[in-house]
């Protein structure tokens, strides 16, 4: 009688994926993550060094705002999509591949390490640009604060913070004969300014009438030529007033703009990085080496 040795089955399998606790290809990831950024970082300082930039359309002189802001716009989108493609592209070509799947779903895989390249990418560029987003935010404050407080800024001469009802009081205590020291018309006349300033940039006919009198008295001036040195400055004022709030107007739209634009170039930027380390996953499954374009010397 005989005993038969048991048999063994020996199955071969491609690849390690058994062994692997993750398909996520981290190496090939922050390879793409850095391709991407220096990329997007190189192009970007050079489109701001030739004056592509959102901070202000006016950079060129004798160039127009519109046709600057176009073409911010459009090397803007172009370098956004392209350096994620070719980070995506890079993931997708250096990705390990385990072969316990269909292609359909490596293709998954790889288009799925693309988008964790943009991702990353996005995180990057955001601390890097952190600065420079700070300073357009400093941009918009400083012109939205200038608008609100043009006309107050003559009021400096007053040596004092303002109090709400200091303007009221004034007028309480007015008189036919204006204060001779200087320092103390000064005063009143930057209440008096600070106070339109808060409205709508217009002084009233009888504080009109009060400036006339109180230069006069302090200068020496003719009446009509004190009313006449009122009317202008009052014009300065809100000539000031007017070009802050046009300042402030352009930095928000600015700000506006530059935000859509980010977003809607991310969104297509995702869709191009999942397709290019797509297509690099292909090319690394067929071999593909790019004879004709990097040739071997």
């Amino acid at each position: 009688m005989s005993i038969d040795a048991p048999s063994t089955t020996i199955v071969e399998t491609s690849g390690t994926a058994g062994e692997q606790s993750s398909y996520v290809d981290w190496p090939a990831i922050i390879a793409g993550i850095v391709l991407a950024s220096a990329i997007s970082l190189t192009f970007i300082a050079f489109g701001s060094a030739v004056g592509l930039n959102f901070v202000d359309f006016n950079a060129r002189e004798g160039a127009s705002p519109i046709f600057i802001g176009i073409a911010a716009a459009l090397w803007f989108l172009w370098i956004h999509i392209s350096s994620f493609m070719a980070g995506g592209y890079l993931t997708g070509r250096l990705r390990r591949r385990y072969y316990d799947a269909t292609e359909d779903e490596s293709d998954v895989r790889d288009g799925a390490h693309g988008l964790l390249v943009w991702a990353g990418a996005l995180v990057v560029s955001a601390v890097v640009t952190a600065a420079g987003v700070g300073a357009v935010g400093n941009i918009v404050g400083s012109a939205l604060s200038t608008a609100t407080t043009a006309a107050s800024n003559v009021a400096e001469g007053a040596g004092e913070s303002m109090d709400p009802n200091a303007y009221f009081v004034d007028t309480l205590f007015r008189s036919d004969r204006p204060a001779t020291d200087t320092t103390v018309a000064r005063d009143e006349a930057g209440r008096i300014f600070a106070r339109a300033a808060l409205g709508d940039g217009t002084v009233p006919e009888e504080d009109r009438t009060y400036l006339a009198q109180s230069v006069a008295a302090n200068t020496g001036l003719a009446p009509d030529e004190a009313q006449a040195r009122v009317d202008q400055v009052i014009a300065n004022v809100e000539t000031a007033r007017q070009e802050a709030l046009e300042a402030a107007r352009v930095a928000r739209n600015t700000g506006i703009i530059a935000a859509f634009l980010i977003a809607a170039s991310s969104l297509v930027s995702a869709i191009a990085a999942y397709w290019a380390a797509q297509k690099g996953g292909n090319h690394r499954d067929n071999n593909t080496v790019f004879a004709d374009v990097f040739r071997r010397f």
